[in-house]
């Protein structure tokens, strides 16, 4: 990348520029495009045979509970409840 890019850039973004700021700007941008070449460089199937078969450890919902079934027992637990509703403060 080159100063004359940092310039377009700059002026695509409306902001000005000085000399001091373009080439600290150059030197970041160079950092930040060699550090995305790095990753592309990454063998994506290497990786995915390091992390092995992944596979969802959590049960299957196989016996669902009829609908209101807890309600009762949660709301005797709240310290206010108002027509089958938790209440609370308003807020807005």
């Amino acid at each position: 990348m080159e100063i004359k890019e940092i310039e377009n850039l700059a002026n695509l973004c409306r902001i000005n520029l000085s000399q001091e700021e373009k080439g600290q700007l150059l030197k970041d941008m160079d950092s930040i495009l060699g550090f995305v070449d790095q990753i592309q460089t990454i063998d994506i199937d290497k990786e995915k045979k390091i992390t092995g078969n992944l596979r969802n450890v959590l049960r299957e919902d196989e016996k669902s509970h009829e609908s209101g079934e807890f309600t009762d027992s949660i709301l005797s637990e709240a310290p206010k409840k108002e027509n089958g509703y938790f209440k609370v403060k308003k807020i807005l």
